[in-house]
C-alpha cells in the first residue's frame, strides 16, 4: 500500500512549504527552523537518505534515515498534516519499519521525539519502541526536551 521512493526536490519543496501543522504541532513545520529547512531542501544533504512515502500517487509522508552504526538506523518522519490524529500513524510506522528491515537489514531503529508530543510517543510505544533517555536539544530558536526511543527487530 505504501510506496517508498527517494525524495525528489519537488516533493521536498511541497512538504517544506505546504505542510503546516496546527497548534502545538506547528513545532514540526519545516519552516519553524531555518537550519532544518535548509538541510531538508538541500539535495546534497538528503543524498538518498530521505524517502517520500506515497499511496497511489498521493504524497502522504516522509522517512529520513541516518545509519549511526552498522546495525542501527536513526529515523525522522512526518505524516501529512491532514492525516495526523486519525489513526493512520500505526500503519504508516509499521510500513516504515518493514521497509527499513527489508532494505537495510538492521537490528535497531532509533528516533527522538519532543516530549510534549504525547500522541506520537503513545504511537511509537504501541508499535514496539522503548524509552531510552530524555535529553535537551536546541531547535526552533529555543531548547526543548526530547525522548530518545529504540525499536528492536
Amino acid at each position: 500500500m505504501y510506496l517508498f521512493m527517494v525524495m525528489t526536490q519537488e516533493q521536498a519543496e511541497e512538504i517544506a512549504y505546504t505542510w503546516h501543522y496546527d497548534g502545538v504541532y506547528s513545532f514540526y513545520n519545516m519552516e519553524a527552523d531555518e537550519e532544518d529547512l535548509a538541510e531538508f531542501l538541500d539535495p546534497a544533504v538528503r543524498k538518498g537518505s530521505v524517502y517520500a512515502v506515497s499511496i497511489a500517487q498521493d504524497l502522504v509522508g516522509f522517512l529520513s534515515m541516518n545509519r549511526v552504526r552498522e546495525d542501527t538506523i536513526d529515523i525522522g518522519l512526518g505524516l501529512k498534516p491532514e492525516l495526523t490524529g486519525r489513526g493512520a500513524g500505526a500503519e504508516f510506522m509499521t510500513a516504515g519499519l518493514n521497509f527499513i528491515q527489508k532494505e537495510f537489514g538492521v537490528d535497531k531503529v532509533t528516533l527522538a521525539v519532543a516530549t510534549f508530543n504525547q500522541r506520537a510517543i503513545k504511537l511509537y510505544r504501541n508499535v514496539g519502541f522503548e524509552d531510552v533517555e530524555v535529553f535537551m536539544q536546541e531547535t526552533n530558536g529555543s531548547t526543548y526536551e526530547f525522548l530518545r526511543m529504540e525499536y528492536y527487530y
